[in-house]
């Protein structure tokens, strides 16, 4: 359906996805999330589409989808269970090579299941100090860490957020999820593993001085609520692949056990939730809504398939996903894509998954994880410069990539 307002809303779409490829506004002290916003106001005021037909674009499940993991994860930070982990983890720096599989292992496992911006938040500080006390370079694990995050998360349907998107609109289930994709992300991983080690094994002495910066002391691991936090999580998982019930019914009401608690205040727990995030994809629900009710989005879909780039091609979505999360950020084109995308077939909507998460190891910009590593590192006084991470992160998406589009062939 389209109405006297498109030209208005294709310019405020235009002006916003250009705003959030560049990241900034000049003169205004804006980042991605706050261009975002503006966009949803502008929508709401010059599109000319009634308020309850704008709030009718937001995907709900899919924010309280997000809601209930974000609480989740919150409840392990706080009794100090990703604390221990990443102590555990480092206790293995006597063997550079074995600490680094240790490490993009356990932060894969944890990132597939957990909040992986937290896995990196809260990983990223102690292995790097713990790495600086043994003079040993902590780039390359760095970097690593990263990429294991967003590998990953890719494993299931609650890795991350962009792959709960694409699970509610196209009606996936969480077990044939994890049967199609866990296979391309071991393979994926394990080619991470060799590159980062192969590129890295050479530059693993620490040039110069330590650098002073400082961490935080861990939470204090609480046995208990661990555990308690660890059956919750389970019990979850166990509904989402034998029970009917909505996945988002399933994660508030875990959440709501966490905000019932003896121990953790509840606006502690709310302060972990990564409410930037939510209110990113709400703003970002509300512009691409209005985009596709142009019927604008169709009609340059059909144009690239008359081009020769039809997005139904495995290979071409693939790519596209990739560009475009590197260039507008995974989120933003996530929301972009699944407007214009047939998710029809489930293997279509695998690939938009996995080359969303693959995509996002290139560059630093291509992750909010990737970028959550490097400033924690930068907070520590390391540097993790654009050279650098590209230098692991090319070839390691390249690789990536090619597995992703092999299975894909094998599988079709």
């Amino acid at each position: 359906m389209t109405h006297p307002s498109t030209p208005a809303i294709l310019a405020v779409f235009s002006l916003t996805y250009l705003g959030i490829a560049a990241g900034r506004v000049p003169g205004l002290k804006l980042n991605r999330i706050g261009i975002a916003i503006l966009g949803a106001i502008a929508i709401v005021i010059f599109s000319g589409l009634p308020t309850a037909v704008v709030i009718g674009f937001v995907n709900w499940p899919t924010l309280l989808l997000l809601f209930g993991f974000f609480v989740l994860s919150a409840q392990l930070r706080m009794c100090g269970f990703f604390d221990w982990v990443a102590g555990w983890i480092s206790a293995g720096l006597g063997k550079p090579a074995w600490f680094l599989l240790t490490l993009m292992l356990a932060t894969a496992g944890l990132s597939a299941f957990l909040n992986h911006d937290i896995v990196c938040f809260v990983f990223a500080p102690v292995v790097a100090t713990a790495l600086l006390r043994r003079s040993l370079n902590p780039v390359p694990f760095l970097v690593a860490l990263a990429l294991a995050s967003n590998l990953g998360a890719a494993a299931t349907l609650i890795g991350n957020s962009q792959d709960m998107l694409i699970a509610q609109v196209a009606h996936l289930g969480f077990g044939s999820y994890a049967l199609w994709c866990i296979p391309p992300v071991l393979l994926s991983l394990g080619c991470a593993y060799g590159l980062v080690w192969l590129l890295s094994r050479g530059d693993l002495a620490l040039a110069g001085p330590v650098p002073n910066g400082g961490i935080p002391p861990p939470l204090p691991f609480d046995r208990a609520h661990a555990i308690k936090g660890l059956v919750i999580f389970a019990l979850v998982i166990a509904f989402f692949f034998f029970s009917s019930i909505p996945k988002e019914i399933i994660a508030l009401t875990a959440a709501g056990i966490h905000l019932a608690s003896p121990k953790f205040r509840t606006e502690d727990m709310l302060r972990l939730v990564d409410w930037p995030i939510l209110v990113l994809f709400l703003a970002l629900f509300v512009i691409t809504g209005a985009f596709q009710s142009t019927g604008c989005g169709d009609a340059a879909v059909r144009f690239l398939a008359h081009a020769g780039l039809s997005l139904d091609s495995t290979p071409v979505l693939a790519v596209a996903t990739a560009v475009l999360s590197n260039l507008i950020g995974n989120t933003a084109a996530v929301l972009l894509l699944v407007k214009v995308v047939d998710l029809a077939h489930p293997a279509t909507a695998y690939v938009l998954a996995l080359a969303n998460s693959f995509g996002g190891s290139l560059v630093i910009l291509g992750s909010v994880s990737n970028i959550i590593v490097v400033q924690q590192a930068r907070d520590l006084g390391v540097n993790i410069s654009f050279r650098a991470f590209a230098r692991l992160g090319v070839p390691v998406t390249a690789a990536c990539m090619a597995v992703l589009l092999a299975w894909a062939a094998i599988l079709h």
